[in-house]
């Protein structure tokens, strides 16, 4: 599933000046030129609603998004801790948050993963689109969807990862065609308990992702389900030089495989000065803006540029 151009909706009795219909959240994705967006709803205490959007438009979940919200919210809270539940794209997931030293670390239950073989990759041309050819290919390619299908694709070392040149408008167009969010590129280590990894994804207008969280979990549930490897650390961004590092363990249930995913944030001063800026920044890769009540503007951690600010609309 591909994030869609959302339609603009009727009030339903709501002041838009406290709950901003879909094309304002997609207008203010595009102003702060971050890759995601993360809207919080905090009008119900139990259980936040949380939004995802990228300049293409909605997302149906974004893990690294999760990882920053719920980072931006303990910070906010002045906890040292927090067990909660986030509520997004109608699936309620159990959420943990630690204060650490300089920025906290985020726990969440990505749920069961769906793993397919044979994916529709070398003959539909996504393989050349990534720039590599058959025997930089390390293993079997396959689909794995916690909710939204994309390719794990993993490469023969380090160095082929490194020097990965795709062609994006291509890419785009074959993950479009086949229905991929994108492609998680990856090698892993001789011990197979850590990895490093590219996730490209120019069909939502991301070309290359320094975090993605939730496929680092469909990578421990591909490891799980072909060799019993149950865990798996995660390092991206190291080609664009904003190197982030997730964890994920996958466990066997009656309904699947379902993985748990970690990631530690960073708290640091702000360096985006267009904006209101307020004393904190989430290193991810998304913006995060809190509603509380609907339209309040609240925190934002724009973690792929390393800064935080308080957005005024």
């Amino acid at each position: 599933m591909h994030p869609r151009r959302s339609r603009r909706q009727p009030h339903r009795g709501r002041d838009r000046r406290r709950y901003p219909h879909d094309d304002d959240r997609h207008a203010i994705t595009c102003r702060t030129a971050t890759s995601h967006t993360a809207f919080i709803d905090t009008s119900t205490a139990d259980t936040l609603t949380v939004r995802f959007f990228t300049s293409a438009g909605e997302l149906t979940n974004c893990g690294h998004g999760t990882i920053a919200a719920q980072a931006v919210l303990l910070h906010r809270s002045g906890a040292t801790e927090h067990h909660g539940r986030q509520r997004t794209a109608g699936r309620t997931f159990a959420t943990t948050a630690i204060r650490r030293r300089g920025g906290g670390e985020v726990w969440f239950d990505q749920g069961v993963i769906a793993l397919a073989d044979h994916a529709d990759a070398t003959g539909g041309g996504i393989i050349a689109a990534l720039g590599l050819q058959r025997t930089d290919i390390a293993a079997d390619v396959r689909v794995a969807s916690p909710g939204t299908p994309r390719l794990l694709v993993p490469v023969r070392d380090h160095r082929t990862l490194l020097s990965m040149q795709p062609d994006f408008d291509r890419l785009a167009t074959e993950c479009r065609r086949l229905g991929y969010l994108g492609c998680f590129t990856y090698a892993l280590s001789p011990t197979a308990r850590t990895a490093t990894a590219r996730m490209f994804a120019p069909a939502i207008d991301v070309n290359e992702e320094i975090a993605n969280a939730n496929s680092v979990g469909c990578l421990a549930a591909h490891l799980l389900d072909t060799s019993s490897n149950s865990e798996i650390e995660v390092h991206q961004g190291a080609a664009p030089r904003r190197p982030s590092s997730m964890s994920a363990s996958a466990t066997h249930t009656g309904s699947g495989i379902v993985a748990r995913i970690s990631g530690a944030v960073d708290l640091g001063p702000p360096i985006v000065p267009s904006y209101n800026i307020k004393p904190f920044t989430v290193m991810i890769g998304c913006t995060v803006i809190g509603t509380t009540g609907g339209w309040t503007p609240g925190a934002v951690a724009v973690c792929g540029a390393g800064s935080a600010a308080d957005v005024r609309v």
